[in-house]
């Protein structure tokens, strides 16, 4: 007979995937589009020639994709795969699950009257996907990225549907599977750890922000939701409540399995170590201001 505490972890695992499917289908669809469609001329126009300046340009057009964080990685490797520089399509993989309009709205929603907390997000968000870029030009390196390689842009004479599909496809499949193992290992924590250990961290300010940035990382909440949840987490300071927002949308096991899969682990590793530190540092400072 099945306990309880595997009833909550199968809701739980199934909630989170059910949850990141249908953005994960919106960003392997849109790379698949980028891949067959759109010429690889574009993105030297749009985006700077300077990759110092590509950066935030990268991260402000984050703003126009509707979908959480599963939706960009495919985004961003199928952007790297057309000649764009890595450090702006990783400011545009952190910032598009963080500062897109859907988001934005559902902060407001979960924060009536707290215009603050909206700003405090835009803004934190925006800047650590920013700081991370640069932190890629300064200290990247080569042999740390390993995106997964496949046929990029469209082939004369070729059917650009079918490069469509079959980029899809590929992209799809091999996305999904890590999305499940981070939302498996989401689950182990939802119901491994009780509820007497979140309210043991809230008395303190600098815990409860940490305890928070963790948390944002094992939940893995889609960042359509995170708002909704944070909001719930009343006993913690608003600056915390903005942590769990900005970490959980660049930093989550859905998000490093994906990121694992389709760049690499070495890169996967550093790359999520060091936008969590960076994510902190920028809630802490723009939080402490604004809120």
């Amino acid at each position: 007979m099945e306990t309880p505490a595997m009833q909550a972890w199968r809701t739980v695992c199934l909630a989170v995937t059910v949850q990141a499917l249908p953005f994960l289908l919106l960003g392997t669809a849109l790379s698949g589009a980028i891949n067959a469609f759109v010429p690889a001329r574009v993105f030297s126009r749009v985006l700077p020639r300077r990759p110092v300046l590509a950066v935030p340009v990268a991260g402000m057009a984050g703003a126009v994709l509707p979908g959480c964080e599963c939706a960009s990685v495919p985004v961003a490797n199928s952007l790297i795969a057309r000649g764009v520089t890595p450090a702006a399509a990783f400011a545009f993989l952190l910032s598009a699950p963080a500062i897109n309009p859907v988001v934005l709205t559902a902060t407001a929603v979960a924060f009536p009257g707290h215009p603050a907390m909206v700003a405090a997000r835009l803004l934190a968000s925006l800047g650590t996907a920013a700081v991370m870029g640069w932190l890629w030009l300064w200290l990247g390196r080569a042999e740390w990225l390993r995106p997964k390689l496949r046929h990029s842009g469209h082939q004369v004479g070729g059917s650009r549907w079918r490069e469509f599909r079959a980029g899809f496809q590929h992209d799809f499949l091999h996305a999904g599977g890590f999305l499940v193992v981070g939302a498996m290992a989401a689950a182990t924590f939802n119901v491994a750890v009780p509820r007497s250990v979140l309210e043991a961290f809230s008395g303190s300010p600098w815990l409860s922000v940490a305890f928070l940035a963790a948390l944002a990382i094992v939940l893995a909440v889609c960042s359509e939701a995170d708002a909704f949840v944070a909001a719930s987490l009343s006993g913690f300071s608003p600056v915390a409540r903005l942590a769990f927002m900005v970490v959980g949308p660049m930093v989550d096991l859905k998000l490093i399995a994906l990121q694992a899969g389709t760049f690499g682990r070495a890169f996967a590793v550093r790359f999520s170590a060091a936008t969590t530190v960076v994510a902190v540092l920028s809630s802490s400072l723009i939080g402490g201001a604004l809120l």
